[in-house]
């Protein structure tokens, strides 16, 4: 994993992403429960409770945490980042920082943070908590390829990793960052549909999960374009080729293209890369 030691991994704070990220790691046999320390608000009970549940050390400070890690995952809402690094910058020297805070560019972050701190940005999503997440990352100017090659190792055990270019995290936010919840969504609205015909409602939510992701793993795999895939399947006259009118006449194609289009510039308004306001 590079030139630096991992023996540590931190998380300065303890949501639903930093959870999922440290259950994979320890899934994937990346890291032991014990040398995951995590900061929680006080009042973040269910985030106490989920790091101590995972046998990991649960804090509710954050200057102990970056100086016990070799690793810090930056993993609080987006509002409280300056106050966070502003804390803990005295103890940040020489350490690598993996930001998951949407909207925080490297440079807000190298702004705050001293001069040897290393920073790559990640927008990872919430099926890393079953090693099927889809990560991609930014490098810091100051990351070294011993950090590139820590940042792969660890979201590579919980999912793909991709590195892209700084420009690219807003619409990936929108598309891999929130699409769960649109495929959610559309779970939901198939086991609706199978539950309206007739269907019991567990057997309904079986299908229609395992169909997206049976489907999603052939897009991947097949190397096949999703418009030949979607051919396959349809029959002339069948009974898919009357489902996809219904949806092509409802809009459906483009109300998702239009959630990923609204998603990014909520990111862009976030991060204050809205362009037009320039």
């Amino acid at each position: 994993m590079g030139q630096y030691a991992l023996n540590r991994i931190g998380f300065l704070g303890g949501g639903k992403m930093a959870q999922a990220m440290a259950k994979g790691f320890i899934s994937a046999g990346l890291a032991k429960c014990e040398n995951i320390i995590a900061s929680c608000h006080p009042s973040d009970k269910a985030g106490i409770e989920a790091f101590k549940t995972l046998g990991a050390v649960s804090l509710t400070e954050n200057l102990p945490v970056v100086k016990g890690a070799d690793v810090v995952f930056l993993s609080v809402k987006p509002a409280v980042v300056p106050t966070v690094l502003h804390d803990v910058k005295d103890a940040s020297s020489g350490k690598l920082f993996i930001s998951v805070a949407m909207g925080i560019t490297i440079k807000d972050m190298e702004q705050i943070l001293p001069e040897d701190t290393r920073i790559i940005r990640v927008m990872p999503n919430t099926p890393a908590i079953v090693q099927q997440g889809c990560s991609v990352f930014v490098r810091g100017a100051r990351a070294t390829d011993g950090d590139v090659a820590i940042t792969k190792s660890l979201l590579e055990s919980i999912g793909t990793c991709d590195e892209v270019t700084e420009n690219l995290m807003d619409p990936i936010t929108a598309l891999s960052g929130s699409g769960p919840a649109y495929v959610f969504v559309m779970i939901e609205a198939l086991a609706d549909g199978g539950v309206k015909m007739g269907l019991p409602r567990d057997l309904a939510y079986r299908l229609a999960s395992q169909t997206v992701l049976g489907a999603g793993q052939l897009v991947r795999d097949s190397g096949k374009h999703p418009g030949q895939l979607k051919d396959d399947v349809t029959s002339p006259a069948g009974s898919t080729a009357s489902g996809l009118d219904h949806l092509e006449k409802n809009a459906f194609r483009s109300t998702v293209a239009g959630a990923v289009e609204s998603a990014t510039l909520r990111c862009r308004q976030i991060s204050g890369n809205d362009p037009t306001k320039n």
